[in-house]
């Protein structure tokens, strides 16, 4: 066994909350390093769906420490609907969750500070969820911000809390901002929030780094995907942490030496939520056909998300960024129905071939890809075993992905629930999982 980091390799939502939790029972902890509760990982088992945003998907492993890091963003009252949710189906959260105390806090008053910000004229919509996250990113890298330390502290925090909100109320008179905000009330609210969390907040890289000294097994967990990095994704249209394996260290506090492994997931098309350059998106039937069949619609916030076809110069990039040791593939058995299956194999910008991914966003808006097409398989995937079983095309189209990625395929997701999996025999993902 091994610590490892499951990370996404697109643009988000590419099914990393289900692989999670299968994989969670290997291990001791898993552990969220970095987002909000904008990223919802949603997993099924059996009749039962859980749409996971804060706390990382292994709680629903009974035994398992579940652990929310200092690179992770808290809302308070989003964490605590979600507490009350899991309890309510059974699972024991007291029990498993963990807090860093250096994690930082959320206020109502962040979302304002998000509308403000988006509506701004002149300023260019990023289409965020407008949960605050970016504003409470804001004020931690401003050191200004909260953390739950600071929150769960008897002294201290209202001084904290008074100097932070007035900040807010001069932001809120400067752009006219008409939305009644009680701070009085936030305040009291926290407080409700600190007596229910104080007991789960704790140093928690300490805990994780002696949990590995002992010997256990570490499953780090991002949110979003590489593509939405804050330094190494389509920027301005990025999240605000840094969703990419060199995150887990910072967002975890621990060292990188010791990481044994990293593996990328990868749904069998691509999606994206919100605004942003999408190279190999399309539109019409084929995009509604995937939309519908894989249910492309965002966990949290229920928008549709934008589809397209396989994007491997994009794989190129977020390997080459994370250093992928194994990939897995999601949902090839949305493709199930497809007369053709195409791939986007290059980019071309003003008809010249590219290598890499361009830094600027004009630049990325203005790539034309380029495909070749596979035949489809025209048959149900759909819970198969193993991949001797799986149709010959579906087989080459994952040959096909491997090859032109050079990066090994480990496993194959081809339905929501836990045993519509296949990890691939003798693969290193395989190792890696002992």
């Amino acid at each position: 066994m091994a610590n490892l980091i499951v990370l996404g390799a697109q643009w988000g939502d590419e099914g990393k909350g289900k692989i999670v939790d299968l994989f969670s029972d290997r291990f001791d902890l898993v552990v969220r390093y970095q987002g909000g509760h904008n990223a919802g990982h949603t997993v099924y088992i059996g009749q039962k769906k859980f749409v996971l945003k804060l706390i990382p998907s292994g709680i629903l492993r009974p035994g398992v420490k579940a652990v929310i890091g200092n690179g992770v963003v808290v809302d308070p009252a989003a964490l605590m609907q979600e507490i009350e949710t899991l309890e309510t189906a059974g699972v024991d959260v007291r029990s498993q969750l963990l807090i860093s105390n250096r994690a930082h806090v959320i206020f109502p008053f962040h979302r304002m500070v998000e509308k403000v910000s988006e509506a701004r004229q002149g300023r260019t919509a990023i289409g965020t969820t407008a949960r605050g996250i970016g504003p409470c990113y804001e004020d931690k890298i401003g050191r200004r911000g909260i953390r739950m330390a600071d929150l769960v502290s008897p002294q201290g925090f209202e001084t904290l809390y008074r100097n932070l909100s007035e900040d807010k109320m001069i932001l809120a008179r400067a752009f006219s901002v008409s939305e009644a905000i009680d701070f009085d009330l936030i305040l009291e609210q926290y407080r409700q929030y600190t007596e229910r969390l104080r007991p789960l907040v704790c140093d928690t890289s300490s805990y994780v780094t002696q949990a590995m000294r002992a010997g256990k097994n570490v499953l780090f967990e991002g949110a979003q995907g590489t593509m939405l990095d804050i330094d190494h994704g389509t920027y301005p249209f990025v999240t605000s942490s840094n969703a990419s394996a060199g995150g887990a260290c910072t967002g975890a506090g621990i060292p990188p030496t010791a990481i044994n492994g990293i593996i990328g997931v990868s749904k069998a098309y691509i999606t994206r939520v919100g605004a942003g350059p999408f190279p190999s998106e399309i539109e019409g039937p084929a995009a509604d056909h995937i939309r519908k069949v894989g249910n492309e619609f965002g966990s949290v916030t229920g928008r549709p998300r934008r589809c397209g076809w396989f994007d491997v110069p994009l794989l190129h990039y977020t390997a080459l960024i994370n250093g992928f040791d194994s990939l897995i593939i999601t949902k090839l058995d949305v493709l199930d129905g497809l007369d053709e299956i195409p791939v986007c194999v290059a980019y071309e910008v003003d008809g010249q071939r590219v290598s890499g991914m361009p830094a600027t966003n004009d630049e990325v808006a203005r790539i034309r890809p380029v495909y070749e097409s596979l035949p489809g398989w025209k048959t149900s995937t759909k819970g198969v075993a193993s991949l001797e079983h799986m149709p010959p095309h579906a087989i080459d189209y994952l040959k096909f992905l491997e090859e032109k990625t050079g990066v090994e395929i480990g496993c194959v997701s081809n339905g929501p629930e836990r045993n519509e999996t296949i990890v691939v025999p003798g693969s290193r993902l395989a190792r890696l999982l002992g």
